[in-house]
Formats: structure tokens, C-alpha cells, sequence
């Protein structure tokens, strides 16, 4: 049965319709991409996800993005030009058009006036490492500074709530891209507070051996993905497979909560490396099938585990919707596992590429 949307979706209907006395401006935001811990494929209508998931917010791989606003006297169209890294970029308009045509409803003042979009990554873009994620998020943040303006009164809470609802509206992970640590988006009865209409940060104490959790990412391949993850979401409708997934990452859920909280790696490799390995068997086992993953990718995965079992070290990986490796460890054994990686996995990557990163906290 399909989900409905919440009638708490109308919350974040904008209630000022006021805008003479802002005529132009510039804002910027930035926002951190996210790897998904358990994953989330398939969604419905309103881009309401057919299972919950849970990410790792990253640090060094982040989303700029600025845009310049200024009013216009036509209000029946949008008008928008997009830059990304400095190039004027046309083939980002049809999906921030899309964007913008599902987020009017609670941003009004959108067709009175023109857009300029100034974005640039700190890492490739298209390549599955949530670029859509992060870029989302930083439009919708920007978004939201400009509603600030218009209407001074909106807290803070308001504002971040509203920026993952929106951002989901662009993508879906990107509503996981607002906060940093570990954020929670998809309603499950086990952890409170959660919702399918944005994300929320993990609410339960996160156990020492998860914070300043490394993610080293391989970048076997910095091109455009073969397949695109709106057309992944889109095989799972009648994918044979579909009800045992979404069952499967609800009990998941459930598992990883208990482990961040009581600190057993050795369960998190396996939760992790299972839905990773279980994101890519979807993709094989659609209709039109379809591989993301590269032989390098394999060879990566093979190293590590053996590796693994070498050595008794905590090193696990986990992959997004392409042929990157996400090699997740904990602080403690960094140098040793830092070592391995320039020492055996790095030859595998697209001109020896790779990017240091780890989960981002906020600053007490």
C-alpha cells in the first residue's frame, strides 16, 4: 500500500506572500554530502521513501552553492540560470525547474524573481558520492536564507526542518545532507521523532567508537554513472524482490540504532557491508538489469577483506549508487589502516585518486 502524505507536509507552507520590500540579493550555503548506512531504493509520489534509512554526514566532500536573486516584473514563469564550478551549465536547469515546480507550494515567492546558481563540489560530481545530495541541500539552504529575509520571524529549527523537507523534494538523500553526524530520514516506529518528510539527527548518544569514524573514498570511476538514480528508484516499483528489501532494511534500522549506541563494530561491518552489497543486487536483479560496480571495485572489496581477516583490524566498505568505495574505520586504527590503502588500494582507483574524509560533527 502506498504511503499518503502527511498532512504535517503543510507546516512548511510559506504564510507571507509579501515581498515588496526585497528586491535583490545574494546568499550562500554550503552542505555536506552523506553515505548512506542503510540504504534506501525505491520511493513513492512526493518523493516519500519506501524504507528509512541512515547516513554518515561527510566533511571534506561538500556542496557551495550562492545564489543571486533579484525581482522581476513577469510572475507566470520561473527564471533561473545555472552555473556550476564557473561554466554556465543548461543541462542542471530541467531538474531545478522540476525542483522548483514541487517546492512553489511552500516557497511563493519563487516566480517573482530571477535566479542566478553558482554551485561547485569539492569532489566529482555524478560519480556516487551524493552529488545531488549536497547540491540540493546548499540550493535549499540558500532557499531558506531568502524566506528568512522575507520573513525575519522563523526560528532557526524552523529553518534547518523545512530545508531537509525541501531538499527531499530535489532529492531524496538530500534531506540527510542539512545536519551533520548521523542523520535518520524515513519514519520507523522504533526511533522517535523520525519522518518520512525530512531528516532528522540520530536521537540517541552515539558511543565513542563511531565518532570521528574515517571514510576514506576510493574514486575508481569519476564519470557520469551508466544509470542514474532516479531510474534505480524507479526499477524497484515492480522488482521481484521489493517487499523482503524494504522488510529487510526496517529490521536493519533497528540493528544499527542498537549498535551506535553500544559501540559493536564488528555488527556494523556486517549491517553495512550487507546493505551495500544488497543496494548493488537490486541493480543486478531489475528489469532492465543493470551493474554499476567496476572490476575495481571488486578488487578493492576482495583486498579489504582479506585484509580483514589478516589482520583483525576494523576496516569495512560500503558503496553508494556507483563504483566508489567508501572504506569506513575507526579512529584508533587510522594509521594502520591509512597505510594499507595508499599501500594496496589506491592502484585500483582512476589516476590513484582518492579523497581523506570523516563523519562531520557540530562543534560543542
Amino acid at each position: 500500500m502506498s504511503k499518503i502524505l502527511p498532512l504535517e507536509a503543510n507546516h512548511f507552507i510559506s504564510k507571507n506572500t509579501v515581498f515588496k520590500t526585497l528586491n535583490q540579493g545574494v546568499v550562500t550555503a554550503k552542505a555536506p554530502s552523506n553515505i548512506a548506512l542503510v540504504k534506501y531504493w525505491g520511493k513513492e509520489k512526493n518523493q516519500i521513501p519506501k524504507n528509512p534509512s541512515i547516513s554518515f554526514t561527510l566533511s571534506a566532500c561538500f556542496t557551495q552553492t550562492t545564489v543571486k536573486f533579484k525581482k522581476k516584473s513577469e510572475i507566470n514563469t520561473f527564471a533561473i540560470e545555472v552555473f556550476f564550478e564557473g561554466k554556465k551549465h543548461d543541462s542542471f536547469k530541467p531538474k531545478i525547474l522540476t525542483f522548483f515546480e514541487r517546492i512553489e507550494k511552500y516557497m511563493p515567492f519563487l516566480k517573482h524573481y530571477s535566479f542566478s546558481i553558482e554551485t561547485r563540489n569539492s569532489f566529482p560530481h555524478s560519480s556516487g558520492i551524493a552529488s545531488s545530495a549536497s547540491g540540493m541541500a546548499a540550493l535549499s539552504l540558500c532557499l531558506m536564507q531568502i524566506e528568512k529575509k522575507i520573513n525575519t520571524n522563523l526560528a532557526d529549527d524552523y529553518i534547518l526542518k523545512k530545508a531537509s523537507f525541501l531538499a527531499r523534494l530535489g532529492s531524496g538523500s538530500a534531506s540527510r545532507s542539512i545536519k551533520n553526524g548521523i542523520v535518520v530520514w524515513g519514519k520507523h516506529p522504533k526511533i522517535k521523532g523520525s519522518s518520512d518528510l525530512f531528516g532528522i539527527p540520530f536521537p540517541y548518544t552515539i558511543h565513542e567508537n563511531f565518532k570521528n569514524y574515517h571514510d576514506t573514498i576510493l574514486l575508481v570511476d569519476k564519470g557520469e554513472k551508466t544509470v542514474s538514480s532516479t531510474v534505480g528508484h524507479q526499477l524497484m516499483e515492480n522488482h521481484p524482490f521489493a517487499n523482503v528489501r524494504f522488510e529487510q532494511a526496517n529490521n536493519n534500522m533497528i540493528a544499527i540504532k542498537n549498535i551506535l549506541q553500544n559501540g559493536d563494530i564488528k555488527q556494523f561491518i556486517n549491517i553495512v557491508e550487507s546493505e551495500a552489497l544488497t543496494l548493488h543486487g537490486l541493480m543486478m536483479s531489475s528489469n532492465p538489469y543493470f551493474i554499476l560496480m567496476k572490476p575495481n571495485t571488486l578488487e578493492i572489496i576482495q583486498k579489504i577483506w582479506k585484509f580483514r581477516k589478516d589482520t583483525n583490524l576494523p576496516i569495512s566498505f560500503t558503496l553508494d549508487a556507483g563504483a566508489n568505495v567508501h572504506v569506513l574505520y575507526p579512529e584508533k586504527d587510522r594509521i594502520a589502516i591509512h597505510k594499507f590503502i595508499v599501500s594496496d588500494l589506491i592502484e585500483h582507483c582512476q589516476n590513484n585518486h582518492y579523497i581523506r574524509d570523516r563523519v562531520s560533527f557540530d562543534e560543542k
